[in-house]
């Protein structure tokens, strides 16, 4: 599960980064805009994947 959760917020990171730099949300871009049914549930899932990313903290603080 942490794996498919990495991946999910290195996937939010790269969006964010291309809003950012080129401002095109790839996100909205292949899922139908921004505010489409699917990009939100995309949008959301990833959001609760930071979340959970949370708990990575308190590996890297036991690992050393």
């Amino acid at each position: 599960m942490d794996k498919f959760v990495l991946a999910l917020v290195i996937i939010g990171a790269l969006n964010w980064g291309c809003i950012g730099i080129f401002g095109l949300d790839i996100v909205g871009v292949l899922f139908g805009g921004q505010g489409a049914v699917f990009s939100r549930i995309i949008f959301t899932i990833v959001g609760l994947a930071g979340l959970w990313a949370f708990r990575f903290f308190s590996k890297l603080s036991s690992a050393e």
